[in-house]
């Protein structure tokens, strides 16, 4: 028996809704309920940013924008056009079969390879080099999904599939997605975030190549032909098959259970492709270099940098930009604070290391007046110069505890290592970092207002923020001369470089 799972009207894409809960919708109800949806919320933040991507190059194809104008007018209506979302999506509906016959949705056979668990696809689970991060299944134990399931993880992998060994001479090459952190700004809706993010179609000329075949991957004959490393365009881009994947359903109890697949290397995605969400910085040796997550660094010590629309050091996420030049238009006002939404993960070689999502204000006036840019900048430069008085300190209290007589001439100084892993253990700098996360927020929305009365509140948070944070490490040494003598040599320091790093006005 032919299995069938309609992508168009069978549920799979997890949406919010306005009370808070989640409900699955196919894809014609996601874009025509938009408006009365609070957003998507995927098994993974992974897979969050690959279902944006999927219903933006749909909306791309369905309604443009050409032009600010365009854009406006579709952002004015408040919802899509039912009529045409309809209507392209039943014109191409056959291509929106999960299990179709001859193009089964975003897949494709290679005779080459043999079946092997589904879990290879799923990053959460172990699989290979993957770790098990939220997930408990593993590669041994298997793994079944239902359909909507798989339907997401597919998605998910053409936009997130690390490079790698493949059994096969052509080697695993990295999705899109796979390196760097994507960006999306939030309204107050689905609606909204998807029309905020929707940017001019066909790009203007040097925003992002574009020919005019392009098109996305369902509508293509062969997605895989011609070969290529350069997309045609931005629809090809947004549908980039990576892998060519083949889902391999059984039926189960009365339903469709998918344990088994085949995978192997697909479209070879050229380096020098520029992903329009995310943000770069210009390199004199090595050019653009993304933006990427680090396990212990959160991503708003580098939030002055995305809105550097006019520096040639930065790329930044092009709807930043875009917003920027509809605030210029008068079709949004400057005043407003959206959200944007960083999604991504860190990974080496093939394996996942972790997936993050981060949100932060957006006040729109940051894209219309770079001096405040500034202030931003000089609000997480001076972050940085109190973290490092903090490790500095930290550093002194290490040395004195392991070596009280190091202080002293031709005293034993302590090794290296010794030090290191002390004050890795302490971890006074991750408890600096992580208590100044929604302070640096409430600083970065009163910015706008005030922003030397802001600069000065912010000072004596970072004050405030780095002697709690060696207080809470002293007050657990102990009362014996040697940890007190550390305790006061250390102390003085932070004290005094606090003074001379963050003065007052």
């Amino acid at each position: 028996m032919q299995m069938t799972f309609d992508l168009v009207e069978s549920p799979w894409i997890p949406c919010i809704q306005a009370d808070g809960t989640t409900v699955e919708l196919g894809l014609r109800q996601a874009l025509t309920q938009a408006q009365q949806l609070r957003g998507l919320h995927g098994d993974s933040p992974l897979v969050t940013a690959a279902l944006y991507r999927l219903l933006l190059a749909i909306l791309h194809r369905i309604f443009g924008p050409g032009s600010e104008e365009d854009w406006n007018a579709l952002w004015q209506a408040g919802r899509w056009d039912e009529e045409k979302v309809r209507a392209y999506l039943e014109g191409w509906r056959h291509r929106f079969d999960l299990f179709h016959p001859d193009r089964p949705f975003y897949q494709a056979p290679d005779e080459r390879v043999k079946p092997k668990s589904v879990a290879a696809l799923v990053h959460d689970v172990a699989s290979g080099n993957n770790p098990t991060l939220f997930d408990h299944h593993t590669a041994g134990r298997g793994l079944a999904l239902t359909p909507a399931q798989a339907a997401r993880v597919l998605v998910a992998a053409q936009a997130f599939g690390l490079a790698g060994l493949s059994g096969l001479p052509q080697k695993f090459t990295d999705a899109p997605c796979a390196r760097g952190v994507s960006f999306l700004v939030q309204g107050d809706s689905l609606f909204e975030t998807l029309a905020l993010n929707l940017l001019p179609y066909p790009p203007r000329q040097g925003v992002f190549r574009h020919e005019s075949e392009d098109c996305p991957a369902w509508e293509s004959d062969d997605p895989f032909l011609p070969v290529r490393t350069l997309p045609r365009g931005y629809l090809d881009y947004l549908t980039w098959q990576n892998r060519r994947v083949l889902l391999l359903p059984e039926p189960a109890n009365g339903d469709v259970a998918i344990e088994q697949m085949t995978v192997a290397p697909a479209l070879r995605l050229d380096s020098e492709v520029l992903d329009p969400m995310k943000h770069y910085r210009q390199d004199e040796r090595r050019g653009p270099l993304v933006l990427r997550f680090f396990e212990h660094r959160a991503l708003w010590r580098d939030s002055a940098t995305l809105f550097q629309l006019r520096n040639a050091a930065y790329i930044p996420p092009r709807v930043f930009d875009w917003l920027s030049q509809l605030v210029d238009q008068g079709y949004l006002d400057k005043s407003q604070t959206r959200r944007y939404l960083a999604l991504g993960m860190s990974g080496h070689q093939a394996r996942v290391d972790f997936y993050r999502a981060e949100r932060m204000p957006l006040p729109l006036v940051y894209l219309q007046e770079q001096e405040l840019v500034g202030y931003l900048q000089d609000a997480v430069d001076m972050a940085e110069r109190a973290a490092g008085q903090l490790w500095g300190a930290t550093r002194t209290l290490a040395r004195l505890l392991l070596s009280p007589d190091s202080d002293m001439e031709g005293g034993r100084q302590p090794a290296r290592e010794d030090l290191d892993a002390l004050t890795r253990q302490w971890a006074a700098d991750r408890r600096y970092w992580s208590s100044l996360e929604i302070p640096f927020r409430e600083t970065m929305e009163e910015l706008p207002e005030a922003p030397d009365e802001a600069l000065e509140d912010w000072r004596e948070i970072l004050l405030r923020t780095a002697r709690q944070a060696f207080d809470r490490l002293a007050d657990n040494l102990g009362h014996d001369p040697a940890a007190l003598k550390a305790v006061v040599r250390a102390g003085g320091q932070l004290a005094g470089g606090l003074a001379k790093q963050l003065p007052g006005a």
